[in-house]
C-alpha cells in the first residue's frame, strides 16, 4: 500500500465534503436574504439573494460597516 495514494484519496474526500458544506451554507445564506461575499485579486464581489453579482457593497452591509467604526 502506498501511503501517498491513500492520503491523496483522503484529501480528495475531505475536499469533496468541504465543498458540499460550503455550497449548502452559500445556498442557505441566499435563502435567508444574506449576500455571499467573494474576493478575487483583492476585489470584493457580492452575490445577492436574487442571484446577481455586483462589486457594490449591499446597503445592509454598509450599515453594519458604519456601526463598526
Amino acid at each position: 500500500m502506498c501511503w501517498g495514494l491513500v492520503m491523496t484519496d483522503l484529501a480528495k474526500e475531505i475536499q469533496r465534503i468541504g465543498s458540499m458544506a460550503v455550497k449548502e451554507a452559500q445556498r442557505k445564506s441566499l435563502e435567508n436574504g444574506v449576500a455571499n461575499v467573494y474576493s478575487k485579486n483583492g476585489q470584493l464581489y457580492y452575490q445577492l439573494p436574487n442571484g446577481t453579482y455586483t462589486d457594490e457593497m449591499p446597503e445592509n452591509y454598509k450599515k453594519l460597516a458604519e456601526k463598526d467604526k
